[in-house]
């Protein structure tokens, strides 16, 4: 399935999720439900995925946690907060580069209407 597809699923399931749970639960419950609900679609889902960094001679196996890494093409960084700021898109920005994919997802879910919640972010087109 190409990125496309999976984000087509991706946002159905943010949508379903956040219609009956609605705002305020903290980040943890989102991404274990949108985790169960991506599983069930049928993607291969994974949770506090370890992304490598790299820099010159410095490895660090796990320099960062990605919250869902979705058929290893899709990034997805799940927030609770009040508004979603630069900083936010910046980590998405910095995940995909260090992860070589293209398309990733900044879902808010701390919102009154998901469509406020949701950034998809290309990178490296």
């Amino acid at each position: 399935m190409d990125e496309n597809g999976i984000a087509e699923i991706l946002v159905d399931r943010a949508l379903r999720i956040h219609k009956i749970l609605g705002p305020g639960l903290l980040e943890s419950s989102y991404e274990a439900c949108l985790e169960y609900e991506l599983t069930k679609a049928g993607l291969k889902t994974e949770r506090q995925k370890g992304l490598p960094l790299k820099y010159g001679d410095v490895h660090l196996d796990c320099g960062y946690r990605v919250d869902l890494l979705v058929e290893n093409k899709v990034i997805v960084e799940i927030k609770a907060v009040d508004a979603l700021n630069d900083i936010h898109m910046a980590q998405v920005i910095t995940y995909l580069k260090l992860s070589g994919c293209r398309l990733g997802f900044l879902i808010n879910f701390n919102v009154r209407l998901m469509k406020h919640g949701l950034k998809r972010i290309v990178y490296g087109l």
